[in-house]
């Protein structure tokens, strides 16, 4: 069950919304090869009162197959389609969901409601929902038609998903220096994500990019009052690069998610932002992957032997990204560090260890050991509030780590940032930093030929 202290208080809303919009619709897709371009199409209804129609394309490139398997990318475009539904069905949360393009087997409907149920742990804690996973909805399929697994072959490419921040950087260079032959993905382009992928080699026109939007309906009913909140954007991501494979003749995927990815965002409870991230879902994804879709489609992450220590330890090698890389979704419309919220502080405490202060003022533009208004956030960070900030960021060790570390080389009294924490009693960091850099999680699923690199940037 989910339940908090939370934020809002929506759960009254949330039941009274279920009452008033008591379904939701899955109606049809399309996916409609252009001159330019491939346009997947979705519509969605809410109870006969609201219409959805989502759009993604996918641009064309000339390194595309010519025959891409027309009934595995149906399937696939369906798959995306049942993610994409998350976002809208949140609006108003309908205790029934019917899915009209395809029927789904039991074990399939179950997959798919622990997906929204854990994906949106985030959504309903936030937000107040009192809600258990075996009331929360209720999935029927209206079709007899059944989507079958097919077996394709493929290059032993790679397709590396970019965000533009240092983790997919690590694993675009850790590849590229191996030798691998890498294609890099991005979802709705920025400034750090396409020019991450520019200094790697790869301009606009030799990357897979995806243009995703939003329907502006969903907008406009967010602004009315209708729920809103986080959804799994990772397992969207998932679906999209296998998709992308098909289309390229390409069987790996490499996500860069890092084994720190797994841990909650609410001590004790599943409540994590970044579920679809975590080795449960990958494993989850995975199989139901291989075991309904396509047997040969290799979904890893490549980063997920590592921690966020080690990971800003290798990225700290490359100083050509250094000025382009960006993680503040707050400032990601500007291309910018906001030098105030979670991700900046997280990603500042992670490099400090590994570059000069000076360095990292350049890189943020500000030192952010000076800003005592980041109190309450390094708190968070730290494990000592009610939950870690709902950010993609790292363990509370990690953390602890970190912060031990800086008193040990920088001394009591130093940092205005960590006075508080000058009582070596209230950071209790279990391990010096030494050992989190020796670490490697072996609950991963690395080929030995990608395990080995990885082990190599670590060890040497």
């Amino acid at each position: 069950m989910y339940h908090t202290l939370a934020a809002y208080t929506h759960n009254e809303k949330f039941h009274n919304l279920r009452k008033q919009y008591a379904f939701f619709e899955f109606q049809s897709y399309t996916i409609t090869e252009e001159s330019d371009c491939f346009r997947l199409i979705f519509n969605f209804n809410l109870a006969n009162e609201f219409t959805f129609q989502p759009q993604s394309v996918i641009w064309k490139r000339d390194f595309f197959v010519k025959n891409p398997d027309k009934m595995l990318l149906e399937t696939l475009a369906f798959q995306i389609g049942m993610v994409e539904l998350i976002s809208y069905w949140k609006a108003a949360c309908p205790p029934l969901v019917i899915i009209k393009p395809f029927n789904l087997s039991e074990n399939q409907i179950l997959w798919w409601k622990k997906l929204y149920f854990n994906g949106l742990g985030e959504f309903f804690y936030i937000n107040g929902i009192n809600i258990e996973f075996d009331n929360f909805l209720e999935i029927q399929c209206d079709s007899a038609l059944e989507f079958s697994k097919i077996s394709v072959s493929g290059s032993d490419k790679v397709i590396v998903p970019v965000g533009g921040g240092k983790d997919s950087v690590v694993s675009l260079e850790l590849l590229l220096q191996n030798d691998f032959d890498i294609i890099p993905l991005i979802v709705n382009p920025r400034k750090a994500s396409a020019g991450c992928a520019a200094i790697a080699g790869f301009p606009p026109e030799k990357c897979i990019i995806i243009d995703r939007n939003i329907d502006n309906e969903l907008i406009r009913l967010n602004a009315m009052g209708f729920l809103n909140g986080h959804t799994p954007f990772s397992a969207l991501l998932a679906f999209i690069s296998a998709f992308a494979a098909v289309l390229t003749g390409i069987k790996n995927i490499a996500l860069s998610n890092e084994s720190s990815a797994s841990e909650s965002t609410v001590p004790d409870t599943n409540v994590n932002h970044q579920y679809s991230k975590s080795i449960e879902f990958e494993e989850d994804f995975r199989n139901y992957l291989n075991t309904h879709i396509c047997e040969q489609l290799n979904y890893f992450s490549l980063l997920r032997p590592l921690n966020e220590l080690q990971i800003a330890s290798v990225f700290s090698r490359f100083e050509a990204y250094h000025s382009v890389f960006k993680s503040c979704n707050v400032g990601s419309k500007t291309d910018s560090w906001c030098c105030n919220c979670p991700k900046c502080l997280f990603t500042w405490l992670m490099l400090s260890p590994f570059l000069p202060e000076k360095k990292l003022i350049g890189i943020f533009g500000n030192n952010l050991f000076e800003n005592r208004s980041l109190q309450y956030t390094l708190d968070e960070l730290l494990g000592k509030t009610e939950a870690k900030p709902f950010e993609c960021v790292g363990t509370v060790e990690e953390v602890e780590t970190a912060v031990k570390n800086l008193l040990l080389m920088k001394g009591n009294g130093q940092i205005p940032l960590l006075e508080k924490y000058s009582n070596p009693n209230f950071v209790k960091a279990k391990n010096d930093i030494e050992t989190l850099l020796s670490q490697f999680d072996t609950n991963h699923f690395l080929e030995l030929k990608f395990e080995k690199i990885v082990r190599r940037a670590i060890y040497g």
